[in-house]
């Protein structure tokens, strides 16, 4: 019996049909569970458990938040089931201390804490935002006070932004049961007053602390008061405490890009760049034309501000505000003779862009603050900048001297001859140039004020006497004085 061969047209309908069916479900089946709170659980497999390790042992700024956002992504790359923080800090910056805990509440799996001596301020808000926190005999977490550059407390609605920052940290790990008399109760996991009297020492939690005094637990104190899972030697016995066995620890390790983008955004490195690109500007500006000063200004203007940029450390109008403050500079160096307004406000727009690059976006605003903290701030920086202006031409003069002198070996780069005029060297004929005051000739490059010009078919450097003289304009020498021919435009 024959049968009739399906028609082609109408299989691949089928086929279409069926794929957009599947995929409508794989869709509804990500949005029911996208709306579900994600739990932070270990992958479950009977293979080896994968912990990640990281540290935070240094101050917290720019490095610390790339090297944790680099962990978490390679952690979640090769399928680690845990991450653990090796902490040892004092501290550091408020805004990039908030977005390594914000990353650690957002992260699906267990993130543990081992607190090697120290977890104070910024470290201490990092802590409590882990799962897990452990402790070495003898530690300490707390103190968590907002303070500026120099130290002293910064206005109270800073610290209100801290103490909500420490109390929502303390309560997103929610509350467990206890059993009292027979009687369940739940009480906070951590409790966030506790959490807010590590910032504001006004806050009275009886028992606890003292108005008065910001609180600081030692390890003791902090598992009393379920502040830290247990006390550990080092991070394998905090793993084993964590209940945490057959492991492997897979660390952090930088590559070649990560290691130098954390060198570019170390302070020290950004103190030193900026003194470059300072004084690469100042120098250019002794000098006509386009020399090295204004390339090496322009490359560590690159190196500075490029990593914080891409890694969302920089706000978009300081580097417009310092790239305009360049365009300035630019434009009075080869358009404007002289130097007047534009140069200044372009050196202006660099220094403000430096400068406010440098100040914490959280504790900083514009306008003046109750108690002048938000001007003592910007000063700061401001006095930063500028200190790295004199040191910038203090070493340049010294590093010439040094790099050039005659016994180093760069010293035969430079011209030690010296042309003695009793030798017959001479730079120019005076007897020449004084004949030639009355002479007229032709500008042959731009004069702003300084340039050359062509009479009796020689070329001269000369001065424009008043204003700039434009190639070609007619000219007529005026005088000669200390060997240089000063013109004014001939009308």
């Amino acid at each position: 019996m024959n049968l009739k061969k399906p028609d082609i047209s109408i299989i691949k309908f089928m086929e279409r049909f069926l794929s957009i069916i599947f995929y409508l479900i794989a869709v509804c089946c990500q949005v029911s569970f996208a709306g579900e709170q994600p739990q932070k659980v270990p992958s479950g497999e009977n293979d080896q458990v994968i912990v990640y390790k990281f540290d935070i042992k240094k101050t917290i700024a720019a490095p610390i938040w790339r090297t944790t956002k680099l962990s978490l992504r390679e952690a979640t790359e090769i399928g680690a089931d845990y991450i653990l923080i090796h902490m040892n800090t004092y501290g550091g910056q408020v805004d990039m201390a908030d977005s390594v805990r914000t990353a650690i509440l957002n992260y699906p799996k267990p993130v543990l804490v081992y607190i090697d001596n120290q977890a104070i301020s910024a470290g201490a808000l990092i802590s409590i935002a882990c799962d897990s926190i452990y402790m070495r005999p003898g530690g300490s977490i707390g103190a968590a006070t907002v303070v500026d550059q120099t130290g002293q407390q910064v206005p109270d609605k800073y610290q209100s932004f801290m103490r909500s920052m420490m109390r929502s940290t303390a309560e997103a790990h929610g509350k467990k049961p206890v059993v009292v008399d027979g009687d369940t109760t739940y009480v906070w996991h951590r409790n966030p007053s506790i959490a807010e009297s590590m910032v504001d020492p006004r806050v009275y939690v009886e028992g606890v602390s003292d108005t008065g005094n910001v609180l600081t637990l030692t390890t003791v104190e902090a598992i009393e008061l379920g502040f830290c899972e247990g006390q550990a030697l080092n991070p394998d016995e905090a793993l084993k405490l964590a209940g945490i066995k057959d492991y492997r620890i897979e660390e952090f390790k930088p590559g070649g890009t990560e290691k130098i983008i954390q060198f570019l955004i170390n302070p020290v490195v950004s103190g030193l760049l900026i003194m470059i690109i300072i004084g690469g500007l100042y120098f250019e500006l002794q000098s006509p034309g386009i020399g090295f000063p204004l390339a090496a200004a322009v490359f560590a203007a690159i190196l500075y501000f490029a990593p914080l940029y891409l890694e969302g450390l920089q706000a978009n109008w300081q580097v417009v505000v310092f790239v305009a403050g360049i365009i300035l500079v630019l434009v009075e160096i080869f358009a404007i003779p002289g130097f007047g307004v534009t140069g200044v406000l372009g050196i202006a727009g660099i220094v403000a862009g430096l400068t406010f690059t440098m100040i914490d976006k959280i504790t900083f605003e514009f306008g003046p603050s109750p108690d002048g903290t938000g001007m003592q701030t910007a000063m700061a920086s401001f006095a930063i900048v500028i200190l790295s202006v004199f040191l910038a031409f203090i070493l340049s003069i010294w590093l010439s001297n040094k790099l050039f002198a005659p016994s180093n070996i760069l010293g035969k780069l430079a011209l030690q001859k010296i042309q003695d005029v009793d030798e017959g060297y001479i730079s120019f004929d005076s007897k020449k140039q004084k004949s030639l005051i009355g002479a007229k000739g032709k500008a042959h490059t731009v004069l702003r004020p300084s340039g050359k010009v062509i009479i009796n078919d020689e070329i001269y450097d000369a001065r424009s006497d008043i204003g700039f003289i434009d190639r070609g304009a007619s000219i007529r020498v005026i005088r000669d004085e200390a060997g240089q021919l000063y013109v004014l435009k001939d009308e």
